[in-house]
């Protein structure tokens, strides 16, 4: 039994869902997506992605018109397998169609630019063997997050902080009080500007220290 940690950005709250590995991801439809297929090779039990990434997984799976299949999607940061700031983190990104040819999945990489559905498509030549897609928030990187900030870019500082060490008050997707203060905690000690925003320089050092570290005695597990 997964828990599941979901964004709903159409009225900015976070919302908190249990699932089993071979049920459906909150907001999938017609079982095109299960828990199992989305935590991919993650072995955490709680999982954490938006609404509106599920949204577009149904669109682009219907006009897709079969079975895709998922090679990676979610990982929480101290698993690592991923680069620093890669939206997998964030649990809006999947990897897919490793089952392929290449000319299959030049079909499916087409499909996914020409929709308009996703933000962000890889290029062939940055993954010939599969096909990457994503609902990314900003461009490049991780959006500046602070106190009164809700989603999962909250979720995966929340996560990379307490990790290290620092208090935030549990894992919740919600920048509080006890969040702000662990980011400047953690700001203090690493000679960064002290100012409780998650900007690009604090997200650069604390992805860099947290990912590939493995959970830790202060990781926030499911209960």
């Amino acid at each position: 039994m997964a828990k599941i940690l979901i964004y709903n950005n159409n009225i900015n709250r976070m919302e908190t869902y249990y699932r089993g590995e071979s049920q459906a991801m909150p907001y999938n439809s017609n079982r095109t997506l299960t828990v199992k297929e989305f935590r991919g090779s993650s072995q955490s039990g709680l999982l954490w992605t938006t609404r509106r990434t599920m949204e577009a997984w149904n669109s682009f799976r219907y006009i897709y018109g079969k079975p895709i299949y998922v090679g990676f999607a979610f990982k929480r940061p101290w698993e690592g397998g991923h680069s620093n700031l890669s939206q997998h983190y964030a649990g809006v990104a999947f990897d897919v169609g490793q089952n392929l040819n290449e000319s299959e999945r030049n079909s499916m990489r087409n499909l996914a630019i020409n929709s308009g559905i996703w933000n962000y498509v890889e290029p062939a030549s940055l993954t010939p063997r599969w096909v990457h897609f994503d609902e990314r928030q900003v461009a490049f990187g991780y959006p500046i997050i602070r106190q009164g900030s809700r989603g999962v870019y909250v979720c995966i500082a929340q996560d990379a902080l307490t990790t290290l060490g620092y208090d935030t008050g549990g894992l919740d997707g919600v920048f509080g009080t006890r969040t702000n203060s662990s980011v400047i905690s953690y700001q203090n000690k690493n000679g960064l500007t002290a100012d409780g925003i998650i900007g690009t320089n604090t997200w650069n050092r604390l992805m860099s220290d947290v990912v590939g570290k493995e959970a830790t005695s202060t990781t926030v597990l499911p209960t």
